[in-house]
């Protein structure tokens, strides 16, 4: 009985270790107000987004949502109206698998909305298949969509006092590489680990792109930066198989940040005041980090920059 007990105080006392080490983090200690300002957020009817956009309108901001799915973007709108007493919540459709339909939000957007201050790329997926015109889903919605969509509210952005654009990365990079089937979007095998190996390739490309982007913008009054969330259990895990939510959601509950946790070094870098000349680094915990060497390699980061733009059809 008493070695039981012991090893039952041992297991919680390594989970409140693992819980306040990794599983809770940083909060973002800004009281910056936003009021006046307009902000984008894609992917915000579920997760990160969406409790990054509820911590964004509590700030004063308008707060665009732009997502694919109207049901679920009108929902998580009426959310967080409720929640925070800002009526200026949006939503706006955006299929950021469809550059036809980014180049439509976009279009919307300009006509419609007279600033942008902030755009936030936080959506993204994780489903290991091609898409309909042949490109990897997570190389066209992780990376191309959002770039494109970048490239379209540039000049916005810029008459704004202090524009910031925040790409939500992952610690996943490290394990991505940049080669010519990454570079012309073809997907692997939907099997094993090639299920998980292009997700990890298109955070690369996001890592690359906020690097060359930062270049990009030097003199100008718009800065960039890149995110690790951490390990956040959303809805990211909604595309994996029966088998697979087995083994992972029991494991996620317990280890894995929640939403509102794995918003804080977005909201970070969105409203951190000083930060400015940390432009086009990779934050995580609240704070600069280091990325792996392929995510410092500026050659490639303009390969990837120039191959893009080929590919949305504005080189």
């Amino acid at each position: 009985m008493v070695t039981w007990v012991v090893l039952g105080g041992g297991l919680l006392a390594l989970y409140v270790l693992i819980y306040y080490n990794l599983v809770r983090c940083p909060k973002c200690r800004s009281s910056l107000k936003l009021t006046g300002k307009t902000v984008i957020v894609t992917g915000a009817n579920t997760g990160i987004g969406k409790a990054c956009a509820l911590d964004l309108a509590k700030r004063g901001a308008r707060v665009i949502l732009a997502c694919r799915d109207k049901v679920k973007a009108e929902a998580a709108v009426y959310d967080i109206r409720k929640e925070s007493g800002n009526n200026e919540v949006l939503f706006m459709h955006l299929d950021l698998e469809s550059l036809e339909s980014v180049r439509s939000f976009a279009e919307t957007f300009l006509k419609s909305e007279p600033r942008l201050d902030v755009l936030i790329n936080n959506a993204g997926l994780a489903r290991g298949k091609m898409s309909s015109d042949g490109f990897s889903i997570e190389f066209r919605v992780n990376h191309l969509g959002h770039f494109l969509l970048t490239i379209l509210l540039l000049d916005r952005l810029k008459q704004a006092k202090a524009g910031r654009v925040v790409v939500v990365a992952s610690e996943a990079h490290r394990w991505g590489s940049i080669d010519s089937r990454v570079l012309s979007g073809v997907a692997t095998k939907n099997t094993g680990w090639s299920t998980f190996r292009p997700y990890c390739d298109s955070k690369l490309c996001n890592i690359l792109f906020t690097r060359e982007l930062a270049n990009k913008l030097e003199g100008t009054n718009v800065s960039c930066y890149a995110v690790h969330p951490g390990c956040v259990f959303t809805d990211l895990s909604r595309n994996m198989k029966f088998w697979q939510k087995l083994l992972f959601v029991p494991l996620a509950k317990l280890f894995f940040r929640d939403a509102e946790n794995g918003a804080q070094t977005t909201i970070y870098c969105t409203v951190q005041e000083g930060i400015e000349m940390l432009s086009g680094r990779y934050f995580s915990e609240c704070q600069v980090k280091e990325v792996s060497a392929s995510g410092r390699d500026d050659a490639l980061a303009k390969k990837l920059w120039e191959v893009s733009e080929r590919l949305v059809g504005i080189a």
